[in-house]
């Protein structure tokens, strides 16, 4: 992974920080009972990477204990702005996920939704999600993908470029494939159009 390609991710999300919400809503709605599905399967200590604005901070279960990492302070700025508007107890910190600032088997739990596409190299950052899950945890992904049609697929690997200059995310992503070769075993897989719903475990 270049360092310069993952700061291009990171000023991508600054600038939009501020109407991050509204240019998701549309999707968030769509997918809002996927999320709700997912991280109600999370438990114990939880790192969430990718946290954003912090609109999944409210659908954990009571007794989650809660870390969230973002790449963008600004994004993080309104995800802080968020706990407290709701009286919520997450700790937040700027991190990167290529390199997590934690020990391994730190989490129960890690947790990410509409993330490992914007990634500038998944493979290393599912590597470290495999590092700090404790080898009896679980790993919760929402993704979208490279959609198996191939007129679709290639229609996506022309666009993918474009959205992410433009908003950050690859729409091409193999997430499926990233997972194994990054050392998680994937144990469940609700697969329907280009949205997966994944749990797995380290390896």
């Amino acid at each position: 992974m270049a360092d310069s390609e993952q700061a291009a991710v990171t000023r991508r999300y600054d600038r939009i920080a501020q109407v991050y919400d509204l240019f998701e809503l549309p999707m968030d709605l769509m997918i809002r009972r996927r999320r709700r599905r997912l991280l109600a399967k999370a438990s114990g200590m939880t790192l969430e990477v990718g946290v954003g604005t912090g609109r999944n901070l409210g659908l954990y279960q009571p007794g989650v204990d809660l870390v969230g990492i973002d790449i963008s302070a600004k994004m993080l700025e309104h995800a802080h702005r968020n706990t407290a508007e709701r009286g919520l107890d997450v700790e937040l910190q700027v991190a990167d996920v290529h390199r997590l600032p934690f020990e391994d088997n730190s989490f129960d739990t890690v947790t990410a939704t509409c993330v490992f596409c914007s990634v500038a190299d998944p493979i290393a950052g599912l590597r470290e999600v495999a590092r700090v899950t404790k080898p009896d945890g679980h790993v919760l992904l929402l993704e979208h993908v490279r959609p198996r049609n191939p007129l679709l697929g290639w229609l996506a690997d022309r666009l993918s470029p474009l959205t992410r200059r433009l908003f950050g995310p690859e729409i091409n992503r193999r997430t499926e494939d990233n997972i194994t070769r990054a050392g998680l075993k994937m144990t469940s897989v609700d697969a329907r159009g280009v949205w997966r719903e994944i749990v797995a475990r380290p390896t």
